[in-house]
């Protein structure tokens, strides 16, 4: 009686909410290697530290102006307060609480949504409770939580924003709540933009309003609360680009202009890409589709969500993201909260309803749902073993913890399909299976990713980290260097194009690297001025395809 009494009250179900976002979005965050973006961000937030402009932000010397500064703000904070660090664990700790406050920010709004609906006069709360859960168990949101960039910001600031806002309509006492909304819709801003605005507000008022008169009532008579959260949320959200705009007005220029044509001829996919959406809540995929056909869903989840408006919220999500020729997976983050909601209506229906008054489609989905969670339990000790994971050797007890804890899961599961079909256990066993997925495969991600690694490679934070190169202060780079490469240089590594006369003035030592035999790149009298002392190369990746580049100590004579 103690469990269903602890997630029956407020702080057992924060407790359980907060033990799935640890899970999901801080043990082992230190796994996967540095991302494309991370290491931009990542590049950005450490000459902040060393001394850069925080407000003008640079990426390798030179001015970084594409992404709002927020997240890299985030990151700089944290370095100030531990010291510059290169643990990505550590770095990628504002990603993981952006995204602990996207779980807890959609709670709030999930429980001003189904407040009002019938359900809740039987179980106040459980509803919200549930989509959070699910929320913070997709697979999207958990990738995105675990990668130091920017959208896992601009959803939560969006979506926190959201909260607010509706809260203030629909509470007696509403100006307060729709100041707070203004401020976080005006970070979300600050975060990447007008995407936020784009990809997660602009969906929402429109189920939100359209086709609602009590809605659109209750804003109406919010009126000027609401036009004060707007004027806020734009006053914060364009401080930063009116600020660049008054210091460096040619190169933002530049930069927008790229940014706008990017949307339309850079990472182009057709209109119909993001259609398996759904898959991406990972271990709820089967629910969330179910819960988007229109016919079973409507008459079963109307009880506990306002099914149409959510319905809408997601479509009209997937209708804008579409449209744009540029997509990418993180981009559907912002479908990931009403899919949640969805999946939620349809878990407490099934809960709801008495085993026996469960309809044929129920009983199927809950069967069929049971049988895939029991069969990704047994297949994944299988898989372990098949590719030869190191450290997971057929007699290790690394390989015997797992296939206990998944095989101890299926039997869960099998035991619970034959006792009769209630998803009570299946919601436990999504939440287990995801937690023990990440608590225990996800410290052996670095050697799936290295599977088919080169062994022997030499790389570029090996090679910076020899004496004769470590204790140089000017690197420079005589070829453009990828932003991945200068993160693990540890230092900024600015495009360098000498001259003679640069050569002539030089003091001090100079690393140099390039893509290609470094004397040939420089200007032919170079030895009258600069001597090689030292030679070496880094490869690019983990293995020889990658190519490799040259790096060498410049030396004044």
């Amino acid at each position: 009686m103690l469990l269903p009494q602890l997630v029956a009250s407020r702080w057992g179900r924060l407790a359980v909410v907060l033990l799935v976002c640890a899970s999901s979005f801080f043990v082992h965050a230190d796994a996967p290697a540095v991302s494309l973006m991370e290491a931009r961000n990542f590049v950005a937030a450490r000459e902040m530290v060393a001394g850069g402009s925080w407000l003008i932000p640079t990426m390798n010397g030179e001015l970084r102006l594409a992404k709002p500064p927020l997240p890299t703000w985030a990151v700089a904070t944290l370095q100030q307060l531990t010291g510059p660090t290169t643990q990505l664990g550590l770095l990628r700790l504002p990603a993981a609480l952006a995204a602990t406050l996207l779980v807890l920010f959609f709670w709030g709004l999930a429980l001003e949504l189904t407040r009002t609906q019938a359900a809740e006069v039987s179980a106040p709360g459980r509803t919200a409770w549930l989509a959070a859960l699910v929320l913070a168990s997709s697979l999207l949101v958990i990738t995105t939580g675990r990668e130091g960039q920017w959208d896992i910001f601009a959803n939560s600031l969006m979506v926190g924003g959201v909260w607010l806002l509706v809260r203030g309509w629909q509470r007696p006492q509403g100006f307060g709540s729709c100041i707070g909304a203004g401020v976080l819709m005006g970070l979300a801003i600050l975060s990447k933009g007008p995407v936020p605005v784009y990809g997660v507000l602009l969906p929402f008022l429109g189920a939100y309003l359209i086709r609602q008169p009590h809605n659109r009532q209750l804003v109406a008579r919010r009126a000027k609360a609401t036009a004060a959260a707007a004027l806020l949320a734009l006053g914060i959200g364009g401080s930063w680009p009116v600020y660049i705009w008054m210091h460096v007005a040619p190169v933002a220029r530049q930069v927008a202009h790229t940014e706008m044509s990017s949307w339309a001829d850079r990472h182009v996919q057709p209109f119909w890409y993001y259609w398996s959406f759904f898959a991406f809540t990972g271990l709820w995929a089967l629910v969330a589709l179910a819960s988007l056909v229109v016919p079973y869903a409507r008459p079963r989840l109307r009880a506990f969500i306002p099914y149409l408006l959510i319905f809408a919220w997601v479509m009209g999500g997937l209708l804008l993201l579409s449209i744009v020729p540029e997509k990418k997976e993180r981009y559907m983050l912002p479908l990931m909260p009403p899919l949640a909601l969805l999946v939620a209506g349809l878990l407490r229906y099934w809960e709801a309803k008495p085993t026996t008054s469960l309809s044929s489609p129920d009983g199927w989905l809950l069967r069929g749902w049971g049988w895939l969670l029991a069969t990704l339990c047994v297949a994944l000790p299988v898989a372990v073993l098949l590719v030869h994971l190191p450290g997971f050797e057929p007699s290790g007890l690394r390989f015997l913890s797992v296939s206990i804890v998944f095989v101890a899961l299926a039997v869960g599961v099998v035991l619970q399909l034959l006792r009769g079909v209630r998803p009570g256990g299946l919601i436990v066993a999504t939440l287990l299976i995801t937690s023990a997925v990440l608590v225990l495969l996800m410290p052996v991600y670095p050697a799936w990713e290295s599977r088919h690694a080169t062994a022997g490679l030499r790389h570029m934070e090996e090679v910076a980290d020899r004496p004769a190169f470590a204790q140089v202060r000017q690197w420079r780079s005589l070829d453009t260097l990828h932003v991945k490469q200068v993160w693990l240089a540890g230092r900024a590594v600015p495009v360098w194009h000498p001259t003679s006369a640069a050569l002539q003035q030089l003091k001090a030592p100079v690393v140099v690297v390039a893509g290609s035999a470094i004397h040939k790149k420089l200007p032919p009298e170079w030895a009258r001025w600069v001597r090689i002392s030292q030679q070496d190369s880094f490869w690019l990746g983990r293995d020889t395809k990658s190519g490799y580049w040259l790096i060498s100590r410049l030396d004044p004579i």
